[in-house]
């Protein structure tokens, strides 16, 4: 993509400075907007714009929907305000409200007064859905039909509404007060057209899956891969229908989600803005705060290793397996940790199953540290005898692999547990991070270790 982009910037601002209006219009039209979008990314935000009025509306309003977030708030902070309102009237309801409540509230204000009435209703009802709800992110634009049309009426009013609908993958059948009764495929459309005088009420599906309009976006993208959906109706309590969410809409919840997520696990606060694009300190900022209270908590470890000080001091040989056994709790506990924590969002582990993932987790555990004992015995063993001091290779190995059985059963356990608790006191499973699990059980499994090896060795 970056060599293209070389190429033509220095053409799209020749043919801006000569106003070239022909071929500026053929560069808006002759490829897939998202490509057109992509070749602009060198330019500022005046000069994008200038490029985005040689195209059509439905063009211009494509291509400025393929540009990055940021380049749109400032186009849009750069622009004539009651050009940039009627531009806005030509977004997708959801796209238009996701930008709008990227600037300032103060540009909002300016904004919607100049916007026409029944677009500014739309706007604030969608802007006072709760953020991460279906009602956030689903489009009011899509097709509808009464019960009693033909095929023929249904075709024809589909010609009428077509050019203010986002897609039109399923045409959905509402009664007179915008009830949810049912829905016709385009599919089904399509093969009935051979019996143009037949009732969409005996072609719809009355079993329509939806979500409420609260319902929360993970739960709706769930739903629509569960379902193999392209589009999912949104209904209040009532059941009458307020919007629909589309498949592409789905794809950037599931984005979203995910990257939260790895940021989460990752031991750091979500970011918004590109990493490159980010200010030093907003980056500085996320990623302190965890850092400092993972460290502080690490700093129990050297007081866990200060009270065993004396056994450290008759056999030294013990230091050198602590990174040896802190490394299989971590390890274990994070790969436990991604894993339910990935089930709980894939809907496929809930807080009833708290008691089979637990015995479930323990016997992985506890096969998973008898093979990483074996090996830590066998370590032991090869060790030089010089190297062990006065302690016996016999009884070291004992203590070592036995140490390292347990803190893997203990890490896999904390691991598996901490996602389902954090789900049950209301708090994102994702800061059950890996380094979080890391933190707990390196303190845990110096005691661990050392409490084994006192008996075997002291």
């Amino acid at each position: 993509m970056n060599l293209p982009n070389t190429l033509y910037l220095p053409e799209l601002r020749e043919m801006l400075s000569d106003g070239n209006a022909e071929e500026l219009r053929e560069f808006c039209t002759a490829l897939h907007p998202a490509s057109t979008a992509d070749f602009m990314e060198g330019l500022s935000a005046e000069e994008a714009w200038r490029v985005l009025q040689f195209a059509e509306m439905p063009v211009r309003a494509e291509i400025f929907g393929y540009l990055s977030q940021e380049r749109q708030v400032e186009i849009l902070k750069l622009g004539d305000r009651a050009e940039m309102a009627q531009f806005i009237g030509h977004l997708p309801p959801d796209d238009r409200v996701d930008l709008l409540h990227e600037v300032e509230p103060g540009l909002v204000d300016q904004l919607l007064p100049l916007m026409p009435a029944a677009e500014r209703r739309d706007i604030l009802r969608l802007r006072a859905f709760p953020e991460n709800t279906a009602g956030a992110v689903m489009t009011t634009e899509f097709a509808r039909v009464s019960e009693n049309f033909t095929v023929r009426q249904t075709l024809e009013e589909l010609g009428r509404q077509a050019e203010d609908l986002e897609t039109i993958y399923y045409i959905y059948v509402l009664d007179d007060e915008e009830h949810l009764l049912g829905l016709v495929s385009a599919r089904q459309l399509v093969s009935a057209m051979g019996k143009p005088d037949t009732r969409i009420r005996d072609l719809m599906e009355q079993n329509v899956v939806s979500v409420n309009v609260g319902d929360d976006q993970e739960e709706v993208a769930r739903k629509v891969a569960h379902f193999d959906l392209l589009a999912i109706p949104v209904v209040d309590q009532a059941r009458h229908m307020l919007g629909i969410i589309t498949h592409d809409d789905v794809i950037d919840v599931v984005v979203e989600e995910a990257t939260e997520d790895a940021y989460k696990m990752g031991g750091m606060m979500p970011m918004e803005e590109s990493y490159l694009d980010s200010p030093f300190v907003t980056v500085w900022r996320k990623r302190v705060g965890w850092l400092s209270l993972l460290f502080v908590a690490e700093l129990l470890t050297f007081t866990a290793l200060a009270s065993y000080e004396e056994s450290i001091k008759t056999i030294a040989v013990l230091a050198y397996f602590i990174p040896l056994c802190i490394s299989t709790g971590g390890n274990s506990g994070s790969q436990a940790a991604t894993l339910i924590t990935r089930a709980i969002a894939l809907g496929q582990v809930n807080l009833r199953d708290w008691a089979r993932v637990f015995a479930h987790e323990l016997l992985m555990g506890l096969a998973l540290g008898a093979a990483l004992g074996t090996i830590a015995f066998v370590q032991v063993l090869l060790t030089p005898q010089d190297m062990l001091d006065m302690a016996s290779p016999w009884r070291l190995g004992l203590a070592v692999s036995q140490a390292v059985t347990l803190i893997c059963v203990w890490g896999t356990l904390t691991g598996s547990m901490l996602p389902i608790f954090f789900k049950r006191i209301g708090v994102d499973p994702g800061f059950a991070s890996s380094p979080f699990v890391a933190t707990l059980v390196d303190v845990t499994g110096i005691l661990i270790y050392f409490s084994i090896a006192q008996i075997y060795l002291f």
